[in-house]
């Protein structure tokens, strides 16, 4: 297990906006950042689930605060940009991490297709290019995608193609905001312990007539470690990508996902 206890210093002074912060990986990259000194500001669409999350920071002595909304919404991201300018004084980091997931088979439901496609890709991109204009360098801007961005898997077609728009949003971005001293990166976790996956392995079960047991099992043996990855774990990846030890790397997609991709698996 990763020790997420407070680390004072590395990110002092920054100020960081983290989309999806109410719960999973979105909450655990938001106590890391606000443990190194980071500021932040979480949003989310549960309001209840990211005043716990501010909660939590605020008791470990970190200052935070939340603003509930969709990243569907362009308008809703402007205002979570302010809230960070207004109250915090800038903003230095970024980390788009709001996502939605589920099996949508082809030619079955386009309305659900297209609800994770925004979610992921458009509200991606409008998290950053609500972003953009506020943030000066050094700064970084970390977007969570997936292994599934690199591999295709029956019945989640929607949710490929959205994580693997994250790449090429990245790269692009990289490239544009280079010049203003601005690091573009994306991490592409594998199977991770949160509601999320849980939700997803309670899918595949019933839609191959197994037990949610015998799915994580068959998914953990794919795996050289053979077990599914902590959300503290992907946050530490994303606070080193966060941190000034990380300005050379732009552009990327790191994979943090037990081996998973070694297999191509």
């Amino acid at each position: 297990m990763i020790d997420n206890k407070p680390r004072p210093g590395a990110l002092v002074g920054e100020v960081a906006l983290v989309t999806g912060g109410g719960r999973g990986i979105g909450k655990a990259i938001a106590i890391a950042l606000a443990g190194r000194g980071a500021k932040v500001v979480v949003t989310g669409r549960d309001e209840r689930a990211l005043g716990e999350t501010v909660g939590e920071i605020v008791y470990q002595g970190g200052a935070a605060r939340h603003l509930a909304g969709d990243v569907r919404d362009a308008a809703h991201l402007r205002q979570a940009v302010s809230r960070a300018v207004d109250v915090f004084g800038g903003l230095h980091i970024v980390v788009a991490n709001a996502g939605q997931s589920g099996r949508v088979d082809l030619g079955t439901d386009l309305e659900r297709a297209r609800a994770i496609l925004d979610t992921n890709v458009i509200g991606a991109y409008q998290t950053l290019d609500a972003a953009a204009p506020s943030m000066g360098g050094p700064g970084r801007v970390v977007l969570v995608s997936s292994v599934l961005a690199k591999f295709g898997v029956p019945g989640y077609a929607a949710y490929c193609a959205s994580k693997a728009g994250l790449l090429g949003l990245a790269r692009a971005a990289a490239h544009e905001l280079g010049p203003r001293g601005i690091t573009v990166n994306a991490v592409t976790p594998g199977w991770v312990d949160t509601h999320m996956a849980d939700a997803g392995l309670s899918e595949i079960a019933a839609a191959e007539g197994k037990s949610v047991e015998q799915v994580k099992r068959e998914a953990c043996e794919r795996f050289p470690l053979g077990r599914f990855i902590e959300p503290e774990e992907v946050a530490e990846l994303v606070c080193f990508l966060c941190t000034r030890a990380a300005d050379a790397i732009t552009g990327q997609a790191l994979s943090i996902c037990g081996g998973a991709t070694a297999f191509g698996t």
